[in-house]
């Protein structure tokens, strides 16, 4: 019975150390750490994806977890989506920038006044004139 578990276990280690040895190479699973990919590796799988091939075929071959690759689709039609709501910017765009900071620069015009006056009044608000009898 021992020399089940001990055929059985050696053959485990084998094709664990094998597989350690096949992704070594190219960055493979390393002891305690996983994968990484590039961002344009996982674009590329994603793309394969979107062109039709499995996704059973694609994990395989990228040796990728299946949901790991489903959240990369997932995040790349999601960031598809928010490129695709956005305007394109015309010159009404680029008046509305040009007043909004003459807006900002007048109002920083304003509070320099008004700090000024104060500094001149000393703190006294202004002197009423008499009206003339």
């Amino acid at each position: 019975m021992e020399d089940k578990n001990s055929s059985t276990s050696g053959a485990t280690e084998a094709t664990t150390l094998a597989a350690r040895a096949h992704n070594a190479g190219d960055g493979g699973v390393v002891a305690g750490g996983a994968k990484r990919f590039s961002a344009k590796r996982k674009l590329a799988a994603v793309q394969r994806l979107m062109r039709g091939e499995s996704l059973d075929a694609v994990s395989r071959e990228e040796n990728v977890p299946v949901h790991r690759l489903t959240e990369w689709r997932d995040k790349v039609l999601m960031g598809a989506e928010s490129a695709l709501k956005e305007r394109e910017r015309d010159a009404r765009d680029e008046e509305i920038a040009r007043l909004q900071a003459k807006v900002g620069e007048i109002t920083m015009d304003n509070e320099l006044l008004y700090a000024k006056i104060d500094k001149l009044e000393g703190g006294r608000s202004l002197a009423r004139r008499r009206s003339k009898k």
